[in-house]
C-alpha cells in the first residue's frame, strides 16, 4: 500500500454507540418509567474478571443504568448458583444477567447459562438466541461480534458480496460472527469462511480474504506473508506478552502483527484500542434492548 491504512477506531465507534444507547435509555424513562437494570454475577477472585466486572459497573453508572454486582466465592455449589440466576430471572429490576467466565470447574458453564431467563441473556450466549440468530430472527447478540459489524458499519467498510476470512472457531467470536456476516443486514452479505488451526494451509486461506478477523488466541500469529494486499484486517485478540521495556514488564498485544502487516493493508484495527472497547459498550446496547423487549410485553 503506498498511503496508510484506515485505523479503525474502537473509542470512536464506541463512543458514538453509547450515545446512540443515552439517548435510548433516556427515552425508556421518559416513556416507560425503566431503567434498564444489568445484573453481573462474579464467581471466585479471579482478578481480571474483577477488574473486568468493576468496568461494567462504572459503565452502567456513567449511562444512570441500575447496576448490581453480586459476588460469591468459588467455593459455592452449582445449585447455588443457579438458584441466584433463578431469582435475577424472576427480578422485574432488572433487564441483564451475566455471569462472568471463567467458573469454577466443578460448575457446569453451559447449565448456568441454559438458566438464564433468554430475555436478559445480555452475553447472546443462551441456545434460544443463538438459534434465534442463526435463522435470522431478533435476538440478543452476542457483544464482540456484534461490536465488529458496528465498526465496519461506522467506518462505511463495505461488506456485502466480499470474501471474509474469520480465523478462529470459538462460540464467543468465530461461530456468531459467520453467521452475522453472512446474512442480509448492515455489516453482512460476506461470502463467508471460517478456518482454524486443522487448515492444512491456512495462509493460502487468509490470502483470499478481502476482510480478515483474527479471533484465535495467539499473540501476533498473522503476518504480512497471510494478508492479501489492499485487506481490511480485524483483530479480535488480545492477547498480554512479557516486555523488559514495559513499566508493567508485560504489554497487550492482538493475534494480528500489527507493524508487519501495516504497509500491506487498507484498514485496521489496532491492539489495544480496537474491537475491546466494543464489548462493554454492545453489552450496554443490549441491556436496553432487553429493558426495551420488557416494557413491551416481552418478544
Amino acid at each position: 500500500m503506498t498511503s496508510s491504512p484506515l485505523i479503525i477506531d474502537g473509542k470512536v465507534v464506541s463512543a458514538a454507540l453509547l450515545e446512540r444507547v443515552q439517548r435510548e435509555a433516556e427515552a425508556l424513562r421518559a416513556a416507560h418509567g425503566i431503567n434498564p437494570g444489568l445484573a453481573v454475577v462474579l464467581v471466585g477472585d479471579d482478578p481480571a474478571s474483577a477488574s473486568y466486572v468493576r468496568s461494567k459497573g462504572k459503565m452502567c453508572e456513567r449511562l444512570g443504568f441500575l447496576s448490581r454486582t453480586e459476588r460469591r466465592e468459588a467455593t459455592i455449589s452449582q445449585e447455588e448458583l443457579l438458584d441466584l440466576v433463578r431469582e435475577l430471572n424472576e427480578d422485574p429490576a432488572i433487564h441483564g444477567i451475566l455471569v462472568q467466565s471463567p467458573l469454577p470447574r466443578h460448575i457446569d458453564a453451559h447449565a448456568v447459562v441454559e438458566a438464564i431467563d433468554y430475555r436478559k441473556d445480555v452475553d447472546g450466549f443462551h441456545p434460544n438466541n443463538v438459534g434465534r440468530l442463526t435463522i435470522g430472527m431478533s435476538a440478543l447478540e452476542p457483544c464482540t461480534p456484534a461490536g465488529v459489524l458496528e465498526m465496519l458499519v461506522h467506518y462505511g467498510i463495505e461488506t456485502s458480496g466480499r470474501r471474509t476470512v474469520i480465523v478462529g472457531r470459538s462460540n464467543i467470536v468465530g461461530k456468531p460472527l459467520a453467521v452475522m456476516m453472512m446474512q442480509r443486514r448492515p455489516g453482512g452479505d460476506a461470502i463467508v469462511t471460517v478456518a482454524h488451526s486443522a487448515a492444512r494451509d491456512l495462509g493460502a486461506i487468509t490470502r483470499e480474504a478481502e476482510i480478515l478477523v483474527a479471533a484465535i488466541g495467539r499473540p501476533r500469529f498473522i503476518t504480512a506473508e497471510m494478508v492479501r494486499e489492499g485487506a481490511v484486517v480485524i483483530d479480535v485478540g488480545i492477547n498480554r506478552i512479557d516486555d523488559p521495556n514495559s513499566p508493567k514488564g508485560s504489554r497487550v498485544v492482538g493475534d494480528v502483527d500489527y507493524e508487519d502487516v501495516f504497509s500491506k493493508v487498507s484498514a485496521i484495527t489496532p491492539v489495544p484500542g480496537g474491537v475491546g472497547l466494543m464489548t462493554i459498550a454492545m453489552l450496554m446496547q443490549n441491556t436496553v434492548k432487553a429493558a426495551r423487549s420488557a416494557a413491551n410485553g416481552g418478544e
